[in-house]
């Protein structure tokens, strides 16, 4: 009697179990970024300055959400003949893909796809006695209102909360699974 064969767009029962905690994790990490470039935007909101000439700018963090791939479409595994592909149910079929392509193609959740610096120019404030001050006495300041920054980090914090949640929840989950 041979095994069932499992569509390819259904994952293994074992890797669905994780598969929740990647997310989360991809999360966490995410607005984690987010809250650090958050505080440096904030650490530099008055300086005029900076080592490329000019005011500091906004940076903002661009994310995106990961395309979940099933398991079944996104592993290559290989059997111990080469000229002869493995399918996933094969006993002795051994995964080509590491564990780190793992989570990055097939988790889901989210991913920082850089991080950008706000084109708008900040405030012009007369202070002639500045010394970044030009000719008419007008200091250009960085483009970061801390109101706003302070809006962006109670986000990010909450959304870091309730990805920490998530992430708990499914481990103890996991944890009470074992223990059946």
């Amino acid at each position: 009697m041979t095994a069932p064969i499992r569509p390819p767009d259904i994952q293994p029962p074992e890797r669905r179990l994780f598969h929740t905690l990647g997310i989360a994790a991809s999360g966490l990490s995410a607005q984690r970024l987010r809250m650090e470039t958050i505080a440096m935007n904030v650490a530099n909101a008055e300086t005029t300055r900076t080592e490329a000439g000019g005011p500091y700018r906004r940076r903002v963090v661009e994310m995106e959400a990961n395309d979940a791939q099933p398991f079944g479409g996104a592993l290559e595994a290989a059997s111990s003949d080469p000229a002869r592909p493995a399918k996933p149910s094969d006993p002795g079929a051994r995964s080509t893909t590491t564990a780190h392509e793992m989570v990055a193609t097939i988790i889901g959740g989210v991913h920082v796809t850089g991080i950008t610096e706000d084109a708008t120019e900040g405030p012009l404030v007369y202070e002639p006695g500045h010394p970044d001050a030009n000719a008419d006495g007008y200091v250009r300041y960085p483009n970061v209102r801390v109101t706003d920054e302070m809006v962006d980090l109670m986000d990010a914090r909450r959304l870091y909360e309730a990805n920490a949640t998530v992430f708990q929840t499914a481990k103890a989950m996991l944890r009470r699974a074992i223990d059946i």
